[in-house]
């Protein structure tokens, strides 16, 4: 190729076609861009036809999204996977892909605040209509669910009361109505509960909580069968909710110690919760590892390595005893509307996640003004139970 003497056509394509060389790099490679090049039409159609493996156009899908994708079908025990720009986007693209207008949908009521509103606020004005159940109530669910009905969405472990679903039995119950199972894992993740294994049909989850575990990638995923998630995938392009390529190289850092710390966040729980259930200032705890926790046998069977991270708790002393502990424990414990973070952080679900609720449906899901709701990281349990300690009082 002849070269080219003008600097501003130098400039513009400067490293464009340097190849990587033959050592391939440890940690993943970071490939940000939005588009890519081919030599030719047939090389392009081969692709844009599924003939070969490649990328095209970021919206479609990229590099970095696809060995994240693949990484979490792999540790989900599922055959595929799409990557959405929130876990909201990845809810919307599931429900939005297998319900159309005056199809019917069956979820929990005890769910995050954002599923909420979009079951009771988004979907009516699309024609979808919902009907809310307590998922550990299986005559509730099963009365609930007719011919259709096509999604039944529960959560693995419910946000932020603990709740613990008996998924085989709903699985059982939704495959004789014809319904898709789909099941937001967020709190648990693979290295603790993998939904598919017991029957249902996908699984999502938010990525900033415990896959990324850092607070650092945004995102959402979705597993299952490659033909759901394909209807899915398809969804989640219209809509424009891909993922971008620097929040999935982030979150396949963070994916690679998934297990060990998910194990270092559920000891420190249950330490946590022990301490907590034992104090005066403290009327009531939601963990599953506690004997009083109305789903504490389901847990157990579903559950052998425990529940994870993430508990709530309710104060005695109401609204006033929360702002007191949140200014106590200052920036040792913070306040954070997030969660799943390797650091301790909490929240308060009635004035942040769940606010989009009436008082009255607040009250009837054990939301109170009172109530905490506590991610517990990596640090050494003994130092959590000090600080909460000393904060309490």
């Amino acid at each position: 190729m002849t070269p080219i003497p003008n600097l501003t056509t130098r400039a513009a394509r400067a490293g464009a076609h340097s190849p990587p060389g033959r050592a391939l790099p440890l940690a993943p490679a970071l490939h940000q861009t939005t588009v890519n090049t081919y030599p030719d039409l047939a090389a392009l159609h081969r692709v844009l036809d599924g003939e070969e493996d490649g990328q095209v156009y970021y919206r479609f899908g990229h590099y970095n999204g696809q060995v994240l994708e693949r990484a979490v079908a792999d540790l989900e025990g599922a055959t595929d996977a799409v990557a959405t720009a929130s876990g909201m986007a990845a809810l919307t693209g599931i429900v939005l892909a297998l319900v159309e207008a005056g199809g019917h949908v069956v979820a929990d009521r005890n769910a995050y605040g954002g599923t909420r509103h979009l079951l009771d606020v988004d979907l009516p004005r699309l024609g979808i209509e919902t009907t809310l159940v307590d998922a550990a109530d299986l005559a509730e669910v099963e009365r609930a669910l007719t011919r259709r009905t096509g999604l039944l969405l529960v959560e693995a472990l419910t946000n932020p009361t603990v709740r613990v679903p008996d998924l085989p039995a709903l699985v059982d119950l939704a495959a004789g109505f014809g319904a898709t199972v789909a099941v937001d894992a967020t709190f648990a993740g693979p290295a603790l509960f993998r939904p598919l294994d017991h029957g249902a049909d996908l699984v999502w989850h938010s990525i900033p909580k415990y896959l990324g575990g850092h607070s650092a990638a945004m995102g959402g995923i979705v597993a299952g069968d490659s033909g759901l998630v394909d209807l899915v995938r398809q969804s989640v392009v219209s809509l424009g909710a891909t993922l971008g390529p620097f929040d999935a190289w982030m979150a396949l850092l963070g994916l690679k110690t998934l297990p060990l710390r998910m194990r270092a966040h559920t000891q420190g729980a249950a330490v946590v919760a022990e301490f907590l259930a034992g104090h005066p200032a403290v009327a009531r705890v939601h963990h599953p590892s506690l004997p009083g926790h109305p789903h504490a046998t389901t847990a157990a069977r579903l559950y052998p390595d425990g529940t994870g991270g993430m508990l709530s708790f309710e104060l005695a002393g109401g609204r006033p005893a929360v702002d007191e502990l949140i200014r106590r424990l200052g920036p040792a414990i913070p306040l954070s509307p997030s969660l799943a973070d390797v650091a301790t952080t909490l929240v308060h679900p009635a004035t942040t996640t769940h606010r989009s609720l009436p008082p009255d449906e607040l009250a009837a899901l054990g939301i109170t003004e009172g109530l905490i709701r506590l991610s517990v990281g990596v640090e050494d349990p003994a130092d959590l139970v000090a600080e909460l300690g000393a904060a309490l009082g």
